[in-house]
């Protein structure tokens, strides 16, 4: 059985690499394994050792604790409450948004918040 833990480690990795635009091959490749290791890491199937942790957030810059973040709501998902950063559109559509210039940027998420609104 998976542990909770394992589990959410791997989905934040698969979150970070998602918003990075990095597939499981190139993310492999730059930290020395093979990407079906990666696969394995992303779904709990396979624990990720504290120095391959680092070395995975060393190539996606971020802190190893960023992996930790969200850790005390592992109950929340257990209990059929989605996370929306595990939904890979919402991760691309994050992704697109902040790769719009910033002006245009806010112009846009106005229009999203009176389109939400009136929804």
């Amino acid at each position: 059985m998976k542990h909770p833990v394992d589990l959410h480690v791997g989905q934040r990795v698969r979150q970070r690499r998602w918003l990075l635009g990095m597939t499981q091959e190139q993310l492999a490749e730059k930290v020395g394994i093979k990407f079906q290791q990666i696969q394995k890491y992303e779904t709990g199937a396979n624990r990720i050792s504290s120095s391959r942790l680092w070395d995975i957030s060393e190539v996606m810059d971020v802190p190893v604790s960023f992996f930790f973040d969200g850790l005390d709501r592992i109950d929340d998902r257990e209990a059929g409450k989605k996370n929306i950063l595990e939904d890979k559109e919402a991760l691309d559509l994050v992704r697109c948004y902040y790769a719009i210039p910033e002006n245009q940027r806010k112009r846009l998420f106005d229009l999203a918040r009176v389109l939400g609104d009136a929804a």
